[in-house]
């Protein structure tokens, strides 16, 4: 058996490493659900005062958005749209939401178990999962009461606003 030079091993055995890595991550991303049980459905009163920073921090970018808040069951609380936002953009930040909700994570980390291939393609056969950026679990006194999703723009700018809207009711 041939040896390899102590460099040329060390090498050898970080690349198996971090390709162990890379086929392990999304998987690990898959199950990085939010230890935070469900709790009462938002109001809708801070669906609003949600919302409210959201649109602020869109506007103040000169972005055209769309946010929604869902429940954590993923039904619509509250909607709003600001004029000239695309009309495609409705139906996803609803679905951002619901994504958020249902599975108790970030959308942001189903678009990075997406990104890095293997078990990660699995999500896109999931029924509901929304692999974009911009949809986050709404989170009070420790409970998951709902989601706000967030889309009119690049899915990072989408992300930027509806972590806005998220920190504005914790």
């Amino acid at each position: 058996m041939m040896s390899l030079p102590k460099t040329a091993g060390r090498v050898a055995i970080a690349r198996l490493l971090v390709a162990g890595m890379l086929v392990t991550a999304p998987t690990l991303l898959l199950k990085a659900q939010m230890p935070n049980p469900y709790g009462p459905s938002i109001s809708l009163e801070n669906a609003k005062k949600a919302a409210a920073p959201a649109l602020a921090e869109a506007e103040k970018n000169h972005w055209n958005m769309a946010v929604a808040i869902v429940d954590p069951s993923g039904n619509l609380v509250y909607y709003e749209k600001m004029d000239n936002t695309q009309l495609g953009s409705a139906n996803v930040a609803i679905d951002k939401a619901r994504s958020a909700a249902l599975f108790k994570r970030p959308t942001k980390a189903l678009q990075d178990a997406l990104a890095g291939g293997g078990d990660g393609l699995r999500l896109l056969r999931v029924q509901g999962a929304v692999p974009v950026e911009g949809g986050i679990p709404l989170i009070m006194e420790g409970k998951i009461v709902g989601a706000i999703g967030v889309s009119g723009a690049a899915s990072a700018q989408d992300a930027q606003c509806a972590k806005a809207g998220a920190d504005a009711i914790k």
